[in-house]
């Protein structure tokens, strides 16, 4: 059996190879981040992309799940991108800056979908982490609230969204409202994400209801 000491030693160097696992394999590929083996992890069970599928983006900054998206669907649809930080050009990709929860950035975003069928919705949004694990939490199911929202807005009968949230206080509430709105709900944890991080992403597929476009404002 292992010491205290050990195990600490060995957990610091369980979690450095591991971080660097991904963090390397995206560089050698030239991704523009880690978290677009995530997307694929997702992609190769729940299968959310053809051609000509119509995606969202939340929280897509540096663009590593839009360039996933982007050749899935091999410029046969369309992509919009939404982050409050700023993104380097994606070929096919149409891209927001702004806050998802200002209204005028969800107006901007119905706008744009208005003459298209939004098939999938993405939201890897995330807080700005604290280390207070109900802060984080509470923050984490605030923006998957927004991205849900969102859904309600644009989202076409029978689309997908697949949502990163934080467990914890909240956690259930969240799901239940996401299932109270789709047929098919699982939870998936990819492989690449962190073994003591809290996020899992939600995969909610066949969007149970077709709402009216609005104006926001």
């Amino acid at each position: 059996m292992l010491n205290k000491k050990c195990f600490t030693r060995t957990f610091k160097w369980s979690k450095k190879y591991y971080i660097d696992k991904y963090s390397n394999e995206a560089k050698v590929r030239k991704l523009r981040s880690r978290s677009w083996f995530k997307l694929q992890f997702i992609d190769q069970i729940d299968v959310l992309f053809k051609k000509g599928t119509t995606v969202i983006d939340l929280g897509s900054a540096p663009g590593g799940w839009s360039i996933y998206a982007a050749n899935k669907i091999n410029n046969t649809g369309y992509i919009m991108a939404c982050d409050i930080l700023p993104m380097k050009t994606i070929y096919g990709v149409d891209f927001v800056q702004g806050n998802c929860a200002d209204l005028k950035v969800i107006n901007k975003i119905c706008c744009w979908a208005k003459d298209k069928k939004v098939q999938v919705i993405l939201s890897d949004m995330s807080p700005k982490t604290t280390g207070i694990s109900v802060i984080d939490v509470y923050n984490s199911i605030h923006l998957g609230n927004i991205a849900l929202n969102i859904c309600k807005y644009v989202l076409v009968f029978e689309g997908s969204f697949v949502v990163k949230i934080f467990q914890g206080k909240g956690f259930e509430q969240y799901l239940h409202n996401v299932k109270s709105l789709f047929f098919d709900v699982k939870i998936r944890k990819p492989s690449s994400s962190r073994c003591n991080s809290r996020e899992v992403y939600i995969v909610a597929k066949k969007f149970k209801y077709k709402y009216d476009m609005i104006n926001i404002l």
